[in-house]
């Protein structure tokens, strides 16, 4: 596939579209996890279809995934703390029932 001067790869676009959309998905419904995949997805495809085509849109397909990457790693650092929070709580509930 020969791509035309100038073009901009679609995949790059809808990897950072998806991004930047992601962690509002969170509190609209829309499905944050959802569009995070979406967008680690089509940016390595678009990454990979602009080193064989050399159409442009790298920078967004690079900065897609790195928006993602982040969003992925706060995410599962909120997670840690959340269910530490609820142990933390379960433990000191317990405690205070046992007398301890």
């Amino acid at each position: 596939m020969v791509a035309a001067p100038g073009q901009t790869n679609t995949l790059a676009v809808v990897s950072l579209v998806t991004a930047i959309i992601a962690p509002f998905g969170h509190v609209t419904g829309i499905g944050g996890l959802t569009l995070t995949i979406v967008s680690i997805v089509t940016g390595h495809m678009a990454r990979a279809q602009i080193r064989k085509t050399g159409e442009r849109g790298d920078g967004f397909a690079l900065a897609g995934l790195i928006i993602s990457y982040v969003h992925v790693a706060l995410t599962a650092l909120f997670l840690i703390f959340f269910f530490g929070v609820i142990i933390a709580a379960i433990a000191a509930i317990l405690a205070a029932a046992s007398g301890h």
